[in-house]
């Protein structure tokens, strides 16, 4: 990448708040991550020349689109900054950095805002389930299920142990670590959740089946929150007589996608070492501008698990072991902290929690405050590169970032 794109600062709400409850909605959750990110970043709203916004389901949770306008609406600062709002399900807001980083590099804006931002307890738990089945194919993935999302992603479990063979005490593993690194996170919904000595196994009692394939401890969470982050360019970095001296700079990137259908991607991959070789190639291809040979020039990963069997699989396709051979990974300490590739220190979607149009953009600011040294009780020690991995849908559409550490 030959125009290098910074993240000044960021902020994320707190995940374990329900707005609602406060008599509060995703506009005032737009307006103090807004604020919150630009204070962070020390960037006044004058300074801010374009704005994107991530979200997914807002027309079914409050019937409210049209979010590019909202930022100008609770923040009037930036009233006339131009605005837009991007859909990809779980990858949203991943997508509005991919648009925000196309104009730096392009030249045509300097510093720009990136908003993720989603409200779900607003509605019974049950509704929200059934409104984040629009990012499957309705009426046309062929499962037979009450919850979309925990039956598909069983089928990528059932997927796995057909290929190559599958553990459930793997999948049980990912949860427990990821509960115990959300319990280190302060802004983590689950913080203070606190489990027996059956909850990571596979009693129906303590650990009841949601799906087949799907256990209780295996879901990602239903969450309210936002995360913005500022994006810049290196001339408004040397510009700022106050830059600091480190800072985070997105190094690469990876952008493909598939079709909706999960049983598509299944057989499209029959016969190759990867069970979604779009996903592999996704993480290639940021690798590849990042100037770096793959996952050992890695010091850490944020990466979607909005069940453990998305992280299972993301675990092989990020090459930390073979096609198929994640369980290597989870015995042997790899992904924990201290091991030799950290995954998920912020707790990810199962312990920091779930707002999906929110997660690519959280993602890309605990990357950010990683090679920062600012991750507080989740830091990885000298972490300098932080790769995220963030999947909507059924890896429909996938993105993944490297964040580095750099100086202007």
């Amino acid at each position: 990448m030959s125009t290098q794109v910074y993240v000044l600062g960021g902020y994320q709400t707190d995940f374990a708040k329900a707005w609602s409850r406060h008599g509060q909605d995703l506009s005032d959750m737009t307006r103090e991550a807004t604020l919150g990110a630009l204070a962070a970043a020390r960037v006044e709203a004058a300074e801010v020349q374009s704005i994107h916004v991530g979200n997914a389901f807002g027309e079914l949770q409050r019937q409210q689109a049209h979010l590019g306008a909202m930022v100008a609406q609770v923040v009037p600062e930036l009233w006339g900054v131009p605005a837009m709002r991007h859909e990809g399900a779980c990858a949203s807001s991943s997508l509005g950095v991919l648009a925000a980083m196309a104009e730096i590099e392009a030249g045509r804006y300097d510093c720009v805002l990136v908003l993720g931002v989603e409200e779900f307890k607003n509605l019974p738990g049950h509704v929200a389930s059934q409104n984040q089945n629009a990012a499957a194919w309705q009426g046309r993935e062929d499962i037979d299920c009450t919850f979309m999302w925990p039956a598909a992603f069983g089928q990528v479990a059932r997927e796995y142990e057909l290929r190559y063979g599958l553990d459930r005490r793997h999948l049980n593993r990912i949860a427990e670590l990821n509960y115990a690194s959300a319990r280190r996170n302060p802004l983590a919904q689950t913080r203070q959740w606190r489990f027996d000595a059956q909850s990571f196994t596979d009693d129906d009692q303590a650990n009841p089946v949601i799906e087949p394939g799907t256990r209780r401890q295996d879901c990602g969470q239903v969450t309210d929150g936002a995360c913005a982050v500022v994006l810049a360019s290196e001339r408004f970095v040397r510009a700022r007589s106050s830059a600091p001296g480190r800072l985070a700079r997105i190094a690469g990137w990876g952008h493909r996608n598939a079709g909706l259908r999960l049983a598509d991607k299944f057989e499209r991959s029959r016969g190759q070492p990867y069970v979604f070789p779009h996903l592999r190639q996704a993480i290639e291809d940021a690798w590849r501008r990042a100037g770096v040979p793959g996952i050992e020039a890695v010091d850490g990963v944020e990466t979607h698990d909005c069940f453990t069997t998305t992280e299972y699989l993301a675990i092989d396709h990020l090459g930390l072991t073979a096609p198929g051979q994640s369980w290597q990974a989870v015995e042997d300490g790899s992904i924990e902290a201290g091991g030799r590739c950290p995954v998920n220190m912020s707790g990810g979607l199962i312990g920091c929690g779930h707002p999906v149009g929110a997660t690519g953009a959280r993602m890309l600011f605990d990357a950010a405050r990683q090679v920062t040294g600012q991750a507080g009780d989740c830091q990885i020690d000298g972490a300098e590169r932080i790769q995220t991995l963030n999947i909507g849908g059924s890896c429909a559409t996938v993105v993944s970032f490297v964040v580095a550490r750099g100086a202007v």
